[in-house]
């Protein structure tokens, strides 16, 4: 089957094969060496050049469980946090920070919107409260790349702390962390590192590492430093999906060898691809091209077909597809480019397409 929804993802035989290899007890030092080798990995990946600025705690959970850990780990007693939000991911966090209540008002945007840099400025002088910012960078909900590096530009500015939601973007998008001087950054294997779901990461600035240390801990099992202290010792604070970091590490590898900017190069050819033919055959993108990633493309429903018609007809012919959220429920679909898949299969997937938008 081939998958274009935004994680999971279709990985490699290479990938798969390493889901194989001996089982091993998470207190042993071969998973010692397999942590420690993911680690230097993601460092070398995502912030070459300045891997001794941050760490890379990596946890057995999904990109939510990453984002949630960032989030929660990050707040000292009496400040707050405002999330930036414009789609259905921005949601999930303002949903994380009000349960402890740990949020102020959020800058709120339609989903096909971009967050204005300066409206931030000024929300934040206006909130001294306020010790950090979050966003997600690529917003799945519509497709929607955020202006990460504006953003992240005046809140250093203006002496807070920038957590990022990169969970749909790394490997994907270009996004410069240490330059950006981005404090936490959330990822996961499962989606344009083309590894399996179940693991993520967190990558976190040093210098403000030091800080959390003497911050609350608002939760056990994703409070950040357990995962940084008892890593850097070679081990986890709770058991690890060891047969899933096996095929991660792979993953990895496969990434460093094509290189971040060949993948993002690639991904950005694929949506190209995507893109032109549909618009040969009348189909809208929600979005202009000025706002649009490189791995998801969202589109307006053909006439005369429902989503579920569209999907199952597709899915017949091995093809899944994705549906809208929330108000665009029954209003789109999507078309993820993420992936280990080929311009061949991309090719066959939209000759499929214009079959069934033909035959009705």
């Amino acid at each position: 089957m081939i998958l274009l929804n935004p994680g999971p993802v279709n990985v490699s035989d290479r990938v798969r094969q390493a889901l194989l290899r001996p089982d091993v007890c998470h207190r042993e030092s071969e998973f010692t060496e397999l942590l420690h080798g993911i680690q230097a990995k993601l460092l070398k990946a995502f912030v070459p050049g300045a891997e001794h600025e941050y760490a890379a705690a990596v946890i057995t959970g999904s990109g939510t469980s990453a984002v949630e850990s960032a989030l929660m780990s990050s707040i000292p007693h009496g400040k707050r946090i405002l999330i930036i939000n414009n789609g259905v991911y921005g949601e999930r966090l303002s949903q994380m920070v009000s349960l402890p209540r740990l949020g102020v008002s959020e800058l709120k945007y339609e989903w096909t919107v971009k967050p204005d840099p300066e409206r931030l400025r000024l929300a934040l002088r206006q909130h001294p409260e306020v010790h950090g910012v979050a966003m997600v960078h690529h917003e799945t909900t519509t497709g929607l790349l955020n202006p990460v590096k504006e953003i992240a530009e005046v809140v250093d500015s203006q002496n807070r702390v920038f957590i990022v939601d990169a969970v749909s973007a790394l490997a994907g998008e270009t996004i410069d962390i240490a330059g950006s001087h981005m404090y936490m950054v959330a990822g996961t294997a499962g989606k344009c590192i083309q590894g399996f779901p179940g693991v993520s990461f967190v990558l976190v600035r040093k210098g403000f590492l030091e800080r959390m240390r003497a911050y609350p801990k608002r939760s056990w099992y994703l409070h950040l430093t357990h995962y940084v202290d008892d890593q850097g010792r070679g081990t986890v604070p709770f058991t690890p999906a060891v047969q899933v970091y096996y095929a991660f590490d792979e993953a990895l590898n496969e990434l460093l060898e094509e290189g971040v900017a060949k993948r993002v190069q690639r991904y950005r050819r694929m949506a190209h691809l995507i893109r032109e033919r549909m618009a040969k055959l009348g189909i809208k993108p929600v979005l202009t091209p000025d706002r649009q990633s490189n791995t998801i493309t969202a589109y307006y429903l053909p006439d005369g077909l429902t989503y579920q018609s569209l999907h199952d007809r597709l899915k017949e012919q091995g093809y899944v597809i994705y549906a809208g959220q929330g108000n665009l429920e029954n209003k789109i679909f999507r078309v993820a480019n993420m992936g280990a898949l080929t311009e061949a299969q991309f090719t066959a997937f939209l000759d499929a397409f214009e079959q069934v938008c033909t035959v009705r």
